[in-house]
C-alpha cells in the first residue's frame, strides 16, 4: 500500500484554513466539552513492522497446516499459478469498491465483464452475475429466483452438500417457502420420488453434479423431469470438472450455480470464496447482485456499465429479487485471472489428474481394506468404508500430518483427490494406512470390549436388583 501516505502537518493546516478553522478543536466546537476526550486511550503501544512480523509468526505457528491433502467437502486443494496472486494484489484492484461511477471504474467493470464471460463459457448458459458470497449463497438465491406467485416450494436433492441445504433452509425460512428435500437412492438423486411427489406447486429442483458423494447426476434424465412438471431446475456445479463433464447449460439446466473457491482462490480459513451465478436468457432478469454490460461510449467506443440490477439498493424494493450487497469483484477477478492463465486446455488438464488421481486413490485404498460404497461414476471425490471407526482414524492420519477424507458416519469417509495428490504421494498414504489401521482396530477392540464388560455388569447390577426385589416380596408374604 506504497502509495497511502497520510497527509504531512501542513497539508492538513491548508485544508483546516480552506473550510475556515484554524485548529482541529475548532473542527469540534460543536461537540460539549463532557464527551470529549482529554486523555490518550488505553492503548497498547505501536510497535515496528519487524515486531508486528515477529507476533504474527509466532500466532501463525498456533495453526495446523496438513502437508498431505486428501480432503474436499465444498474447499478443494488446487494449484494457483504465481501470476493470480501478482495481478489481483494490485494496489487498484485490492481497494476498489463498487463501480458506481462507470466512467471512472473501466478497468474493474471490464475485469467483471470478463468474469462474466468466462463463466458463461464454463456453464454453457446465456449471462452470468458479477458473482455472491459463495456457492451456498448462489443456490439458496437461485431458489429464490424460481419462487412466483403460482409455485413456491424449493426442493432440493438429498444429495447436495449438506452445508447448501443449510443455506437453503435459512433463506426459506426467512421467506415463509415450503422447502421439500428428494430422497437419495445409491447415492444419486431419486427421480421416482421427484415423480412421486406432487409437484404441482414445486418451484425448482436443486441438484448437485457431481454430487457430495462424489457422483456424477444424470442431467438430461433430471432436467426432462423437472420441466415436464412445469419445475425449473438449478444446477450446483464444481467449475473445474466443467472442463470435462457435460455443462449445464447442455443438459438443460435454467440456473447453474456453484462454489468458484477452485478457480484460483486458496482454501484458507473457509473464505473469503465465490459463488458464481449464471442463467438462461429467460431468467436474466432475476439474476441477484450486479450484471456488467458492454455498450458504447458517446464517442463510438467500447464501454462498460452496471445494468440489470435486481436488488432492493436499486430498485423499489416490493419489486427487487435479492438484498445481495457486498462487493465480490475481488474475488470474481481473481477467478477470471486463474481460468485466463490456465487457459482452456490447462483447465481440462487439471480435471484429467483430478479424475486420475481420484482413482488411483481408489485403488490404493482398496488395498489396506476400505470398500468403495457406491458403484456410479465420480469425478474426483468418493465414499469409502472404512476399516476401522473413520473419526479415529482421521485423527490418527492427522497425527502424522495427512488431512484424510471427511468421516460422515461412523464407517465411511469421503475422500478426495486433486492434481495436487502425486502418485508418490497416494502410495506413501497407502504406507501409513497400512501402519494405522490395525492400532485403530485394536483399539476399537479394546474400547468393544470395555462396552461389553459394562454391558455385562448393568445386567448383573439390574439382576441382583430383581433378585433381591422377589426375596424382598417372598419376605414380605411370610410375615403376613
Amino acid at each position: 500500500m506504497g502509495n497511502y501516505i497520510p497527509s504531512t502537518e501542513s497539508e492538513r493546516r491548508q485544508m483546516l484554513e480552506s473550510i475556515g478553522m484554524k485548529s482541529f478543536d475548532d473542527l469540534y466546537a460543536d461537540i460539549p466539552e463532557e464527551l470529549r476526550i482529554r486523555k490518550p486511550l488505553a492503548l497498547p503501544p505501536g510497535r515496528s513492522e519487524m515486531e508486528v512480523l515477529r507476533k504474527m509468526t509466532e500466532l501463525s505457528e498456533k495453526n495446523t497446516r496438513f502437508t498431505h491433502i486428501f480432503r474436499g467437502a465444498g474447499s478443494y486443494h488446487h494449484y494457483i499459478p504465481s501470476i493470480v496472486k501478482q495481478v489481483t494484489a494490485k494496489e487498484e484492484f485490492v481497494t476498489a469498491y463498487t463501480p458506481y461511477q462507470a466512467e471512472i471504474s473501466q478497468g474493474v467493470l471490464q475485469s467483471i465483464f470478463e468474469y462474466q464471460t468466462m463463466i458463461c463459457e464454463l456453464t454453457g448458459m446465456d449471462v452470468s452475475n458479477a458473482s455472491v458470497y459463495d456457492g451456498a449463497t448462489a443456490a439458496a438465491e437461485a431458489a429464490a429466483m424460481c419462487r412466483d406467485r403460482k409455485r413456491g416450494t424449493v426442493v432440493v436433492s438429498g444429495a447436495v452438500d449438506p452445508k447448501v441445504i443449510s443455506v437453503v433452509k435459512t433463506y426459506c425460512f426467512g421467506s415463509g417457502a415450503p422447502l421439500a428435500i428428494l430422497p437419495v437412492k445409491d447415492g444419486l438423486t431419486d427421480l421416482d420420488a421427484w415423480d412421486a411427489l406432487d409437484n404441482k406447486d414445486a418451484a425448482c429442483l436443486l441438484i448437485q453434479s457431481p454430487n457430495f458423494y462424489g457422483l456424477i447426476e444424470d442431467g438430461r434424465a433430471i432436467a426432462e423431469a423437472v420441466h415436464a412438471a412445469g419445475a425449473k431446475l438449478i444446477a450446483s456445479c464444481n467449475p473445474i470438472s466443467l472442463a470435462l463433464l457435460e455443462t449445464p447449460g447442455e443438459y438443460g439446466a435454467d440456473i447453474a450455480v456453484g462454489e468458484g473457491q477452485p478457480l484460483g482462490l486458496p482454501m484458507g480459513f473457509g473464505g473469503p470464496y465465490l459463488g458464481f451465478m449464471a442463467s438462461t436468457k429467460d431468467m436474466m432478469r432475476k439474476l441477484p447482485g450486479r450484471i456488467v454490460g458492454q455498450t458504447v461510449d458517446a464517442e463510438g467506443k467500447r464501454a462498460f456499465v452496471l445494468t440489470l440490477q435486481a436488488r432492493e439498493q436499486h430498485i423499489r424494493r416490493e419489486k427487487a429479487s435479492s438484498n445481495i450487497c457486498s462487493n465480490e469483484a475481488l474475488c470474481a477477478m481473481t477467478a477470471a485471472v486463474y481460468l485466463s492463465a490456465m487457459g482452456s486446455r490447462g483447465l481440462e488438464r487439471a480435471a484429467e489428474c483430478c479424475v486420475t488421481n481420484a482413482h488411483a486413490l481408489l485403488s490404493e485404498l482398496e488395498t489396506v481394506g476400505f470398500v468403495k460404497k457406491y458403484e456410479g461414476e465420480f469425478f474426483h471425490e468418493l465414499v469409502m468404508i472404512c476399516p476401522c471407526d473413520a473419526a479415529m482414524l482421521s485423527r490418527e492420519l492427522a497425527k502424522r500430518g495427512y488431512l484424510s477424507g471427511l468421516p460422515v458416519s461412523e464407517r465411511e469417509m469421503l475422500w478426495c483427490a486433486t492434481e495436487m495428490n502425486t502418485p508418490e504421494e497416494i502410495r506413501s498414504l497407502g504406507g501409513v494406512l497400512n501402519d494405522v489401521v490395525p492400532i485403530c482396530q485394536k483399539r476399537e477392540q479394546g474400547m468393544n470390549h470395555d462396552v461389553k464388560k459394562l454391558n455385562e455388569g448393568k445386567k448383573l447390577n439390574e439382576g441382583n436388583k430383581l433378585n433381591e426385589g422377589k426375596k424382598f416380596g417372598e419376605r414380605k408374604e411370610a410375615m403376613a
